[in-house]
């Protein structure tokens, strides 16, 4: 049988799909594009705002409509919190949460045979164990043209920020213990990856549950001479300690790029969303990473609408990200999501301001991008050709994840570290030169 897959979402939710498309392929399924009318599609959702809920229906109302004789899986988090989500996904055949994905060949094949709608979601528990996404060969196998690779280590968050619905989506912190990731490395290592990714749900809650931490995975990373960079996915400003930092430091693989979640400038609005700093205390942190690790790149993500953010609180917000000079900011409005505590306060944004303060913001954000671009231009740096760009050449990523397109490299440039001299800007990414 032939099965597809399409991920909405995150990098752990990447990697989620990762490893569901190895485990059918393990039981003897072809994985083909969606467009090729596979037998079995599998949509991974996201549920993380109500735009992210409306995409996965637009996508499950097309794969139905554009495959009425394949089996349709829904898997995710839209899955995971919606007790009625037979109901509220009706095209969907098969619909799983996150533990019961484990068992996703099993249960296609009890719709083959009964021919009845199934819907499993089993309940996140204190003491589960990190589990399905922890095959060794998952993501090399199945995306063996790539050349960087995202390696799950963690899963849940115990936060309950007040906005935010991940807690129950994804349940409590679970860690890769460090033998299997040990492991992974290896094999990622020996097939040729250049570069790593350490991605999870809350990564600098990695290892509390196992007795060690975050530092501990990324000096895994020390251990394997083939693998040339090692970066991190999203981080909380408030876990990222100067004991960690300073360990980081010794890591000579590290990748110098930092996402580290703003969502407000607003000391008054970050209470209200139950963050755990001040803007002030964010502000010492990227001081002392930029001193730690000069000419890093920091990127983040800013929340707008939030209930109750005035015109000041909001004008405060992008002051403070000015002042910051983020490489980079992912905006968003504020989303209401149901059993999240800010889903009930007052003085709730109006659908049309919140659009309006994010385009703002999206504005700043792009004046902040092509000005972080801007600076690169006159500088060497290392990079990995990923793959061909359609204007010719190839394009790949520095260490601080400035996208760089190289018209003179070919496809015999791809995944070796290249140095490239920066002539200029084009639209949202650098233009380099190989150096001779």
């Amino acid at each position: 049988m032939t099965v597809a897959f399409y991920t909405l979402g995150c990098k752990v939710n990447q990697v989620d799909s990762d490893a569901m498309r190895q485990h059918l392929i393990t039981a003897g399924y072809v994985c083909v594009e969606p467009e090729q009318h596979p037998d079995v599609l599998v949509l991974n959702s996201c549920a993380v705002t109500a735009e992210s809920e409306r995409k996965t229906r637009q996508k499950l109302r097309h794969f139905r409509s554009s495959n009425p004789n394949a089996i349709v899986v829904l898997t995710g988090c839209a899955v995971q919190i919606d007790q009625q989500a037979s109901l509220h996904y009706s095209e969907a055949d098969i619909l799983l949460g996150h533990l019961d994905c484990a068992d996703l060949a099993s249960h296609i094949d009890k719709f083959i045979v009964l021919h009845g709608k199934a819907f499993h979601a089993s309940s996140h528990y204190y003491g589960e164990v990190f589990g399905f996404a922890s095959a060794c060969e998952t993501f090399s196998r199945t995306r063996a043209n790539r050349t960087r690779a995202s390696i799950k280590i963690e899963d849940g968050c115990e936060r309950y920020c007040s906005y935010c619905i991940i807690p129950y989506a994804r349940g409590p912190v679970r860690s890769k213990p460090l033998n299997v990731l040990r492991e992974e490395m290896q094999s990622l290592a020996q097939q040729g990856f250049q570069e790593l990714v350490l991605v999870g749900i809350n990564l600098c809650a990695y290892g509390a549950d196992l007795g060690c931490g975050l530092c501990d995975a990324v000096a895994l990373t020390e251990k394997f001479s083939a693998i040339k960079r090692v970066r991190l996915g999203s981080l909380e400003p408030d876990l990222l300690t100067e004991e960690m930092l300073l360990s980081l430091t010794q890591v000579k693989s590290l990748c110098p790029h930092f996402h580290l979640s703003l969502q407000s400038g607003c000391d008054r609005t970050l209470k209200r969303m139950n963050r755990h700093y001040t803007s002030h205390q964010y502000f010492i942190l990227i001081n002392h990473i930029r001193t730690l690790f000069p000419g890093s790149a920091i990127t983040t993500d800013l929340m707008v609408g939030f209930p109750g953010e005035t015109d000041e609180d909001f004008r405060a917000s992008l002051a403070f990200a000015c002042e910051i000079g983020f490489a980079k900011m992912h905006v968003f409005p504020f989303s209401a999501r149901p059993g999240t505590a800010a889903d009930a306060f007052p003085e709730q944004i109006s659908k049309v301001a919140k659009q309006a303060r994010a385009k703002e913001a999206l504005l700043l954000s792009e004046s902040l991008h092509h000005r972080y671009l801007a600076e690169q231009i006159g500088r060497e740096a290392e990079v990995l050709p990923e793959e061909p760009h359609p204007g010719g050449g190839m394009r790949g990523y520095t260490a601080h994840y400035v996208p760089v397109v190289i018209p003179e490299a070919g496809p015999e440039h791809r995944n070796k570290l290249v140095p490239v001299h920066i002539t200029g800007v084009q639209g949202d990414r650098c233009v380099g030169a190989l150096v001779r």
